[in-house]
């Protein structure tokens, strides 16, 4: 390989990775589980305020894995990752409500 086709290699993977996006940033979540959809693949929580991004409110949200849903339901405390502007629920776990 010449200097000229290493160079203009290097030129272009730079290019590329500049343009890509910055990842988002992830939040704590926690709340209460109001309802369960198997249908929607959903749950509804009623969380409290996501520092930095969402004020608490009752809201449905998707789940990254669809299996958490048989092990929910209602009154169930959880925590959750959330990500800026993705209205996902990451690595749902059952979790002890804050005193």
């Amino acid at each position: 390989m010449t200097k000229l086709t290493a160079v203009i290699l290097f030129l272009m993977l730079s290019i590329s990775f500049a343009q890509t996006p910055p990842k988002k940033k992830a939040h704590l979540f926690r709340g209460k589980v109001e309802q369960v959809n198997l249908s929607t693949k959903s749950v509804t929580v009623n969380h409290e305020k996501v520092e930095g991004w969402m004020d608490a409110m009752t809201m449905a949200y998707a789940v990254d894995k669809e299996s958490i849903l048989k092990e929910l339901k209602p009154g169930d405390q959880i925590k959750a990752t959330v990500y800026e502007d993705d209205f996902t629920l990451y690595e749902i776990q059952k979790d002890t409500p804050k005193k």
